[in-house]
């Protein structure tokens, strides 16, 4: 993974220019007798239509996996209040804000590394999540990435491991669920990129509540919009620049939530907070201004080293799941083997 402050060369074709595979054993013969099969079945449907026959519609063949090769799913974050079910494990993030790049972990240390079909490439980045075990229920902000779990594996911070059950366990059954419009811990934040300039833009964007759907950004207070590309690294990215600023940002979340906040300065390093809230308050242009606390260094583009949870006891059988909300659906999740090197 990069940061997209250095190109990166080519990959280069494997085994070297002028070399090539050799052709399996009787596969010429394969591919003659499917082209006679195939050329004959072009001129049936031709003799079909000239004798005024109508050939039957049928739907496109549906996509067929090889034998044997898992399909994975569809990487997505965790939106709405469909209620999953998994299993969680713990990690320490030893203080530093993940793969989400955020300048520090939160204050209250809970939070939360999700596997990468929902991390989506960053997409999950700033949500927050229910998440119900033997002992209750914590919220979570999504601010990291665990590139060894499987879908519905959860990778909790010790801290809120230790809210829904005990850490002995190591590994336990839970139900979770994304939060819909957590309460904001004030308006948004944004932080210009190191190396950033007038030709290369890229920003982080905080407090947010809900995952982002859209990043665009302005020169001053006129002009078109520039849309930014979403990073894995959570950064949003104008690779040919965005002017010499001040900027106006417009941020949309998933939800539809739009607000544009105004007069950010191009300040790389510096944690800026706007005067708007993403929701529950103004959604009127404001003038940016340096948070109070002090430029963080720079996020490495790479996942954060994440130290080993203990694992359970062969003799401690996992906790089953709280009983699921009511009034949500429950979303069970397929059983799989665990991942090499997964914590379980």
């Amino acid at each position: 993974m990069t940061d997209g402050s250095a190109p990166t060369d080519a990959p280069q074709p494997v085994g070297g220019p002028g070399r090539r595979r050799a052709p399996r054993p009787g596969r010429s013969r394969w591919l003659a007798a499917g082209g006679v099969a195939v050329l004959a079945g072009v001129l049936g449907l031709t003799l079909a239509l000239r004798a005024g026959a109508t050939p039957a519609c049928a739907a496109p063949p549906a996509a067929v996996a090889p034998l044997g090769v898992a399909v994975p799913p569809a990487a997505a974050p965790p939106v709405g209040g469909a209620v999953h079910k998994g299993k969680a494990t713990f990690y320490d993030s030893k203080g530093a804000g993940g793969n989400c790049s955020y300048p520090s972990a939160p204050a209250n240390r809970l939070y939360v590394a999700l596997g990468p079909s929902e991390y989506a490439a960053g997409a999950a980045c700033g949500g927050h999540l229910d998440v119900t075990g033997p002992k209750g229920t914590v919220r979570v902000l999504v601010m990291d990435q665990c590139p060894e779990c499987a879908p519905g594996h959860l990778d909790l911070s010790r801290e809120a491991f230790a809210r829904i059950a005990d850490p002995v366990q190591g590994i336990v059954s839970v139900s979770y669920r994304a939060v819909v419009d957590p309460p904001l811990p004030g308006p948004l934040t944004f932080r210009i990129k190191e190396g950033a300039s007038r030709y290369w833009f890229a920003v982080l964007v905080a407090d947010h509540g809900n995952p982002l759907r859209a990043v665009e950004v302005r020169q001053g207070d006129s002009g078109g919009w520039r849309a930014a590309a979403r990073q894995d690294y959570n950064y949003w990215l104008v690779e040919s620049g965005a002017g010499p600023g001040p900027y106006s940002i417009r941020v949309t979340d998933v939800y539809g939530h739009r607000v544009t906040a105004g007069g950010i300065r191009l300040a790389p390093g510096q944690v800026q907070r706007g005067t708007v809230r993403m929701y529950g308050g103004g959604a009127s242009v404001g003038g940016g201004r340096p948070a109070a606390h002090s430029a963080s260094p720079r996020p490495s583009a790479s996942p954060t080293p994440r130290a080993t949870s203990p694992r359970p006891s062969p003799s401690a059988a996992p906790a089953s799941a709280s009983p699921s909300a009511p009034d949500a659906p429950v979303v069970p999740l397929a059983a799989e083997a665990p991942a090499a090197g997964c914590r379980n």
